[in-house]
């Protein structure tokens, strides 16, 4: 059972928290920023541990898929799927035990959450496939890594009604600007993921953007940090965040640049290090939210 239960922690990468953390940061900005400051313990609760459990059931999803595509990939060639440690049926009763366990806290919320949620789960399920046929399959993972901002939105605002019109009255329309502006950072960072292993990918035959993009890869990078931090700034300076907030985003361009740094020769380490440490780009941002909110004044 020991050696069963290190296998399974192996699939969901419970050693490499930075994965959950790059979808928690955005997740948690978007909640401080619903509910115009701490959202409860409640919320706060089905979202953080919601993220990991989703992060985990996705990570089983993606070994099925790429199973006979990490077998080429020397960075992935041990993982317990690939490897035949777990069967296929194993990671995919795991995955569904973990998406079960995350669509429970979900029910605990309100109706327009629920609904998005089954959203979230089918681009969650996408993901894996589409590098198989589109050139930059990165804005599917940017659309699944970003969807816990309109259902963050729906939580605080939503009622009992359920249905689209639900939907869209409990999220704003700056929710998913958001959404989009948090795409372009994800496309950032698993672009410099992608320029790892880009030599085993063109081998293997698969698409990613860093393929794609080919020796614009890390203008690309750099634009899309510019453009998502660019955004996030407008957005929360227009839902009324202020200089705090300002700062924080300030404190994440500044490790933008120096991932320039790390990316432009486009070495293996580098590359890694940067996409590594991209959870404290979301990290900053989170925290000029939360303070500019705790620490504004009531008016009057």
């Amino acid at each position: 059972m020991q050696q069963r239960l290190t296998l399974y922690l192996q699939l969901i990468r419970w050693d490499r928290p930075a994965g959950w953390l790059l979808l928690l940061w955005p997740t948690l900005s978007a909640l401080w920023i619903a509910a115009e400051g701490f959202p409860g313990w409640h919320l706060l609760l089905v979202f953080s541990l919601g993220t990991v459990l989703m992060r985990s059931a996705g990570c089983c999803i993606n070994d099925v898929a790429d199973r006979d595509f990490d077998r080429h990939v020397k960075r992935t060639a041990q993982r317990p799927v690939t490897s035949g440690a777990l069967s296929s049926i194993e990671a995919l009763m795991l995955g569904a035990l973990l998406a079960a366990a995350a669509f429970a806290l979900v029910l605990s919320t309100n109706q327009p959450t629920i609904t998005l949620s089954f959203a979230a789960l089918a681009i969650a399920i996408a993901y894996p496939y589409a590098k198989r046929v589109l050139a930059i399959p990165q804005a599917v993972l940017g659309l699944a890594f970003s969807f816990g901002i309109p259902m963050a939105f729906s939580a605080v605002h939503g009622g009992r009604e359920g249905g689209l019109q639900a939907v869209s009255a409990a999220v704003p329309s700056q929710a998913w600007w958001l959404l989009l502006g948090n795409l372009c950072w994800v496309l950032a960072y698993d672009t410099e993921y992608a320029m790892v292993d880009r030599d085993d990918d063109l081998v293997i035959g698969i698409q990613t953007s860093a393929i794609t993009l080919g020796r614009w890869d890390v203008a690309a990078v750099m634009l899309c940090y510019g453009a998502y931090l660019a955004s996030w700034a407008t957005l929360g300076w227009s839902l009324g965040l202020g200089r705090i907030f300002l700062l924080g985003i300030a404190a994440a361009a500044a490790q933008a640049v120096w991932h320039f740094g790390l990316i432009r020769q486009r070495s293996r380490e580098g590359c890694f290090k940067a996409f590594r440490f991209n959870h404290w780009v979301g990290a900053a941002v989170f925290a000029g939210v939360a303070l500019d909110l705790a620490l504004r004044r009531p008016s009057g």
